[in-house]
């Protein structure tokens, strides 16, 4: 019989999520890890396995409690270009409230982890197109609903939105005020049409 866990999992990946969102992926260590979890490296190692493998779960925490959620609910509660005017304002509003200028977790490991493994390069761009997916079938919704300017092709404006969420992302990171991030995404929420 598997022996049961002796520390609270939720609050251990927590604190791993906060462990690597503030050190980054490299210069965070086992040490680190452990000693931010409140568990003992052998724990850590019998729990999750090597520091990668408690990466991809670190950032499926993190997808699942952000994104994955954000898209569920806007997705659900708004028609389809608000649903992507929510969700972008959203992470203005996030990114503001963050006295740490930290980022996205998964933008910030698009670019200090994917160019450098392969494998978790696949992991962070596979829930980066699950946002794409999403902005996707918003567009297509509107499209259909006929709220879009004519010939919209919801591919590419897809794919423009997940490269103005990133870039916007980044930019916070280095302090950017409201008016700068607004500034960012308001053309592309300009191809959408204008608001009813």
């Amino acid at each position: 019989m598997a022996r049961l866990k002796e520390f609270d999992e939720d609050r251990a990946l927590d604190a791993a999520i906060d462990c690597f969102w503030s050190r980054g992926y490299e210069a965070t260590s086992v040490r680190d890890l452990a000693r931010e979890m409140g568990i003992g490296g052998a724990s850590l190692y019998n729990a999750y396995g090597d520091k990668r493998s408690l990466f991809a779960r670190v950032l499926e925490r993190y997808a699942n409690g952000t994104t994955r959620e954000r898209i569920a609910r806007l997705e659900a509660s708004h028609p389809p270009r608000e649903a992507i005017r929510a969700f972008l304002a959203e992470v203005i509003d996030r990114s503001l409230k963050d006295p740490d200028c930290k980022g996205c977790l998964l933008v910030n490991s698009a670019i200090d982890v994917a160019p450098h493994d392969a494998e978790l390069g696949r992991v962070v761009a596979a829930y980066l197109e699950e946002i794409r997916a999403f902005f996707q079938r918003m567009v297509e919704a509107a499209n259909q609903a006929g709220e879009t300017p004519r010939g919209t092709d919801a591919h590419a404006l897809s794919l423009h939105l997940l490269g103005v969420l990133m870039g916007m992302r980044v930019l916070a990171r280095t302090g950017a005020r409201r008016r700068t991030l607004e500034a960012v995404v308001r053309p592309a929420l300009e191809l959408l049409g204008r608001p009813h």
